[in-house]
């Protein structure tokens, strides 16, 4: 099948489709568009009346009307084309881009099953539903869904499953900070003395930060940060944490799709943000 041919098909289908020139990459704009002098395509966020009828914009220039895919300077674009891309945001759809094999083995272990497509260097993971697009949310990931392309390399194998919150979570920023060697309870302070008096009121607020995550039903990553933070600013002071306290709170977030790694870094942040951390 020729690119024309699968990109009216993709369209066919609902999913908006563009072509793309040698090194995966989009067409340039014309004159009229260079440097956004049009404005940018209606379906831009923050775009101006473009009516331009090649594949300008990028991503935006994909489309799902078979008129202007057949058009003739739409033709002469796949004369010269050497893949097919497509809007996943555009067809409602979310694309976990997972660049290695380390990457690969991480989604196997933190990330619900979904369709697949393998890739020249790893594999693609579909989820229905869109969300933000970012690149390098892990080592080796990049989240392609709105105001993004995918190339295209086939349907993939699988059922999809529906974009879940831990998909959603990688795009949440936490603080920047310099992790220190190890992630430790800080010593007591203030002579060693907890001021709470009773281990019963400790046992509550980390039963009420286990129900916080175990309930969260989206930004599950922003979640267990804020949660960590709530912990350590009430209980990290006084030397009263122990182990078996955190390790209930990382079971929680664990059971929600986060990694031990993800727990560690989280907790590690927490503590630096409010000056706890050891270096």
């Amino acid at each position: 099948m020729n690119l024309l041919s699968l990109a009216l098909n993709l369209a066919a289908s609902g999913i908006p489709a563009l072509p793309l020139r040698a090194g995966k990459v989009p067409f340039g704009n014309c004159r009229r568009c260079a440097d956004n002098a049009c404005g940018g395509r209606p379906n831009m966020k923050n775009a101006g009346p473009c009516a331009c009828p090649g594949p300008c914009h990028a991503w935006a220039a994909a489309t799902t009307d078979p008129d202007v895919i057949q058009s003739g300077v739409w033709r002469r674009a796949w004369m010269r084309a050497s893949a097919v891309a497509y809007h996943p945001g555009g067809a409602w759809l979310t694309v976990v881009d997972l660049d290695n094999a380390e990457a690969i083995a991480w989604a196997r272990e933190a990330l619900p099953a979904t369709r697949t497509v393998p890739t020249a260097r790893g594999e693609h993971w579909l989820y229905l539903g869109p969300m933000q697009s970012a690149n390098a949310v892990r080592p080796g990931v990049d989240i392609k869904s709105t105001m993004a392309y995918a190339r295209w390399i086939g349907p993939g194998t699988g059922t999809m499953t529906a974009l879940p919150d831990v998909v959603r979570a990688l795009t949440v920023k936490e603080p920047t900070t310099v992790r220190p060697a190890a992630v430790t309870v800080p010593a007591p302070v203030g002579g060693g003395q907890c001021p709470h008096r009773t281990p019963t009121y400790l046992d509550r607020g980390i039963a009420m930060g286990e129900q916080r995550i175990t309930e969260a039903r989206e930004a599950v990553h922003a979640t267990v940060y804020r949660t960590f933070l709530a912990v350590l600013s009430t209980h990290g002071r006084c030397g009263c944490l122990t182990e078996a306290h955190t390790a209930r709170l990382f079971t929680a977030a664990q059971a929600k799709g986060e990694t031990a790694r993800h727990c560690a870094d989280a907790w590690t942040n927490a503590l630096n943000t409010l000056g706890l951390g050891h270096v």
